[in-house]
C-alpha cells in the first residue's frame, strides 16, 4: 500500500504515467527481494591465495567416492554427509601440497568438529608404506589423511593436477574448488568455511541423515 502511493506520487511528480503504480511496486520488491537473496546466498570475496577459488554454477552433486583412513578402514563421502567438507587432494612427493598441509592442519584445529572436518587424501601408490613416515617427519597429527592409492576418487572428480581442494556442502554437493596451492589458514578462507556452516540441512536431509547413521 506505502509503495503503490510512493509509484503514484512519482508518476505524478515526474511524467511517468506510462507505468502503473502495481507494476512499479511489484518491480521494486522484486529488486529488494533479489538484492537481499543475493547477498545472503553469495561466499565472501575470494582474496589472497583464495583468488582462484571457482565456485560451481550451479552447486553439482559429489561423486559417490570411496577411500581408506589411517586404519585402513573403508570410507565413502556420504559418511560425512551433514558437514561441510574440504576435500583435499594430495601426495608425499607434491612440494605445493606438502606447503600448503600446515595451513589446512590448522584451520582443521580452529574450525573442525561436528559441523566441518578436512579430508586429505593422499593418492600415493604405496599407501601407508610412504604416507605413515612422511607425516611424522613433517610433524601433522592433527590434520585428519584418507588414503586412495588406486587414485579412483580424483579421477571421479576429474580433477587435473595436484593439489586441488574441493568444497563440499552438507548436502553432498560440490560447491567450489581450487586448483594449486592456498593458505587455508587465512581470514579469507575461515569466512568461505563459515559462509557454508551457516547453511543448515534441510528438515528432508537431517532426516537421511539421521535414518543413515541408525
Amino acid at each position: 500500500m506505502i509503495l503503490g502511493r510512493f509509484c503514484r506520487f512519482l508518476a505524478g511528480r515526474y511524467g511517468l504515467i506510462s507505468v502503473s503504480a502495481t507494476l512499479a511496486a511489484s518491480v521494486i520488491v522484486g529488486l529488494v527481494v533479489g538484492v537481499a537473496a543475493d547477498s545472503a546466498g553469495s561466499p565472501p570475496p575470494f582474496k589472497g591465495t583464495l583468488q582462484s577459488f571457482a565456485p560451481a554454477q550451479p552447486p553439482k552433486p559429489a561423486p559417490e567416492i570411496a577411500f581408506t583412513d589411517m586404519a585402513e578402514k573403508p570410507l565413502t563421502l556420504a559418511d560425512f554427509k551433514g558437514k561441510v567438507v574440504l576435500l583435499n587432494y594430495w601426495a608425499t612427493w607434491c612440494a605445493p601440497c606438502v606447503e600448503e598441509m600446515p595451513s589446512l592442519e590448522r584451520l582443521h584445529a580452529r574450525l573442525g568438529g561436528g559441523d566441518f572436518t578436512v579430508l586429505a587424501v593422499s593418492v600415493d601408490r604405496q599407501g601407508l608404506t610412504i604416507v605413515r613416515p612422511f607425516l611424522e617427519r613433517i610433524a601433522l597429527r592433527q590434520l585428519p589423511i584418507y588414503l586412495d592409492r588406486s587414485g579412483a576418487s580424483m579421477r571421479a572428480f576429474g580433477i587435473r593436477g595436484l593439489p586441488t581442494t574441493m568444497l563440499i556442502d552438507r548436502e553432498g554437493n560440490e560447491v567450489g574448488r581450487l586448483e594449486g596451492m592456498a593458505n587455508w589458514e587465512s581470514p579469507a578462507a575461515e569466512a568461505l568455511i563459515r559462509h557454508y556452516l551457516g547453511s543448515a540441512p534441510s528438515p528432508q536431509k537431517k532426516a537421511e541423515i539421521g535414518r543413515a547413521h541408525v
